[in-house]
């Protein structure tokens, strides 16, 4: 008698899968505002944009609706030699609300991709737990998301990650770097490290070249796993920075913004300057984190490169009006921020220049 073919021979488990959404199921709720409509077993998330003065508190006069997708690169694999799930779902989240964050938007929902060699209901459930706990840092709504489960396109243990946030900006209010002027302050908001960005040669460093396990500790890293090191989560600059544009309704003080991810501040501030003006930046202003001196020295890397690559300690530079850089680099502390003054804006042909 012949044998019965199923999908759970081919090497996809439905089961798990069934298992895996009743795990995430409070979770994913906990994100929900009144603007969620939880319609269980649909097959789109649904979200109301309209006006009702009883619930929510704002409307948009010209709502502009903003969209970004990104994922957390070879991240992924750290993560997977520590078999530490629960805090890449902040560097998921926080890659595409950052994004839209540089415009002056509040993120509205995000939805997740996962795709894996095999589905543990367990893993995946750590995983989307962590992607919700970013989102309700972030303010949005986890609406919906994937989980493919292809062990004919990944090896054991092998996964990769990715997502999608749309959020919402009053048209007239979008930052763009348009306003940017001579004179103007730039602030840097400090990373907690290496956040998404530059995992590769991090990698190469310490993995390839020193051969280190992801659970040795490193006397330089204050002790830390150099695994746990190249985990701490990318910062969410959501809630600081949307308060900090709620206190200046009529004064648009803040010209522009940048999130520092690959290409590093090199390669970010250049994209809101506009046409004759240079960021000119101290180096010596702000305090960097001991993975990146660790990194440089263990390379070795040249410096030039070093900030070619990673952020160098500043995850989000804001630009605003020199007579108002005090007051702002005062309101974004007192929000739980590190804050420092990083450079100004001189007249130039759009580039940064490190000093």
């Amino acid at each position: 008698m012949a044998e019965y073919l199923t999908y759970a021979k081919s090497g996809v488990n439905i089961d798990a899968n069934d298992e895996m959404v009743e795990r995430i199921k409070s979770s994913v709720q906990s994100t929900f505002g009144p603007r969620v409509i939880d319609l269980h077993g649909g097959f789109a998330g649904l979200f109301r944009l309209d006006y009702d003065e009883k619930i929510f508190k704002k409307n948009f006069k010209s709502p502009i609706l903003v969209a970004c997708t990104d994922g957390v690169g070879t991240k992924v694999l750290v993560a997977r030699d520590l078999k530490k799930f629960d805090t890449l779902g902040y560097d998921l989240v926080a890659m595409s609300v950052n994004d839209m964050l540089v415009m002056g938007a509040e993120p509205l929902f995000f939805l997740d991709y996962l795709a894996l060699h095999t589905l543990d209901p367990v893993k995946v459930a750590e995983l989307v737990e962590s992607i919700a706990a970013a989102c309700r840092v972030a303010n949005c709504a986890l609406i919906g998301g994937e989980t493919a489960e292809m062990p004919d396109v990944y090896k054991k243990d092998d996964f990769d990650m990715a997502g999608f946030a749309v959020g919402v900006a009053e048209r007239n209010k979008i930052i763009n770097g348009s306003k940017i002027e001579v004179g103007d302050v730039i602030l840097g908001l400090a990373s907690s490290g290496l956040h998404s960005n530059g995992f590769a040669l991090a990698r190469n460093i310490c993995f390839k070249k020193m051969k280190l396990k992801p659970e040795k500790e490193i006397p330089e890293l204050g002790g830390l796993s150099i695994g746990d090191c190249l985990l701490a989560p990318t910062k969410i600059y959501v809630r600081p920075i949307i308060k900090l544009l709620s206190q200046y309704k009529i004064k648009q003080v803040v010209h522009g913004m940048a999130h520092i991810t690959g290409g590093g501040l090199v390669g970010n501030v250049p994209r809101v300057l506009p046409a004759g003006c240079d960021a000119v930046l101290e180096k010596s202003a702000w305090k960097k984190q001991p993975i990146f001196d660790f990194l440089q020295k263990n390379g070795p890397v040249e410096e030039e490169e070093m900030f070619r690559v990673f952020n160098m300690g500043i995850g989000y530079v804001v630009v605003v009006s020199k007579d108002f850089a005090d007051s702002v680099a005062k309101k974004l502390c007192s929000y739980g921020e590190t804050v420092y003054k990083i450079g100004v804006i001189r007249k130039g042909s759009g580039n940064v220049i490190l000093k």
